[in-house]
């Protein structure tokens, strides 16, 4: 009888190279050490934004890793013509994460479906006259479909083309509120079609497709979904049209005079919008201030956002001075065109007078 081998397994040896085997005097800390925070520690959004995003330039010594076909790989620089000596400098005064997403547009969701059941159980809309019920049926209706466009087509586009995790996060939410404004609008128009009042709850559709006071702002809407370089998309949108075209809308028309027509529901649904745009305009100013203020690319940045304006502004005061007509629709006008132009004006000066960038000519013509 033969005698049977023992096989031979190589013996395990610990090198002490394991991951987790080196100690070192952070080696037990929970927090991230491989970069500095904006104060003197770190926050929770640091910690989930900063550098999850790969870059050559900072951690990946071989290159980018992976790549599309035929293409680029990871997050070129090339998507936008700006330029920046740190991408990474931009962190959003909001700090948006996750987390924060969910908690702000809950805590929005409440209000808007408490107010929303408020006002049927009070039965609210008895009470609007004839030229409010048309003014909302077919303005705040044509509306809803811009915030969707800019949703879908704009921000969702591009919050995957920033270098950094930090941009596109911070597009990311401004995607989110626009959706969840839009669908806002959406729900506020079924309960108006819902109650006893002579309300189209479709005329929106045809006002957005047709109407002579929209189309401006349409052609706007669809030629920013048109738009590659994702900066000049983010500019043209937060910078310009959202001043000169959104806030014109709804904080210098419907906030001022929702309420003299005997309706308080709408200015609760259209400030969650404005609430919304005040903390995206916050990302906006620092991002771009970063940019205009690059000791290296400053100047070239400023150039840039010249040629933008350029191309911007007159469409958006097309757009403006289009939607005139809808200022004498309501049977209380608190406002004229003229005073809320000039408003959303001032405004829309003071952004750029605080991002260093020189007013067009075309605002005062």
């Amino acid at each position: 009888m033969t005698e049977t081998k023992q096989r031979s397994f190589p013996k395990i040896e610990f090198t002490d190279s394991e991951a987790g085997a080196l100690e070192f005097p952070s080696s037990q800390s929970r927090s991230y050490n491989y970069y500095k925070p904006a104060k003197l520690r770190a926050t929770m959004y640091e910690d989930v934004t900063v550098d999850v995003q790969p870059d050559p330039d900072r951690h990946l010594s071989q290159g980018w890793i992976y790549g599309f076909g035929n293409g680029p790989g990871g997050y070129p620089k090339e998507w936008t013509a700006a330029k920046s000596s740190n991408w990474h400098a931009f962190l959003d005064p909001n700090e948006e994460w996750n987390q924060t997403i969910y908690r702000n547009n809950s805590a929005v969701v409440r209000q808007v479906d408490l107010s929303l059941q408020n006002a049927k159980r009070a039965r609210a809309y008895d009470a609007w006259n004839p030229a409010w019920l048309k003014f909302v049926e077919r303005n705040l209706g044509a509306w809803m479909h811009a915030e969707n466009g800019l949703a879908l087509h704009v921000f969702t586009s591009i919050q995957r083309s920033g270098p950094t995790n930090m941009i596109n996060t911070a597009v990311a939410v401004n995607a989110a509120h626009k959706m969840r404004f839009a669908q806002d609008l959406a729900l506020f128009n079924l309960d108006l079609s819902e109650a006893d009042v002579p309300f189209d709850g479709s005329a929106h559709k045809e006002v957005w497709q047709s109407a002579p006071e929209w189309q401006p702002t349409r052609e706007v809407v669809e030629r920013l979904t048109a738009v590659g370089d994702w900066c000049e998309l983010l500019f043209a949108t937060n910078v310009v049209f959202e001043q000169l075209v959104g806030s014109l809308f709804r904080t210098e028309l419907v906030m001022q005079i929702a309420a003299r027509n005997g309706d308080y529901v709408t200015p609760t649904i259209v400030g969650t919008g404005e609430h919304d745009y005040d903390r995206d305009l916050a990302y906006t100013r620092n991002l771009f201030r970063l940019l205009t203020r690059d000791s290296e690319y400053g100047e070239s940045n400023k150039a840039l956002f010249g040629e933008w304006l350029a191309l911007w502004v007159p469409r958006c005061l097309d757009a403006a001075h289009a939607l005139q007509p809808i200022w004498s629709q309501p049977a209380d006008k608190s406002v004229t065109f003229a005073d809320s132009l000039d408003a959303a004006k001032q405004k829309f000066r003071s952004l750029l007078e605080d991002l260093g960038l020189d007013t067009p000519k075309e605002l005062d013509q």
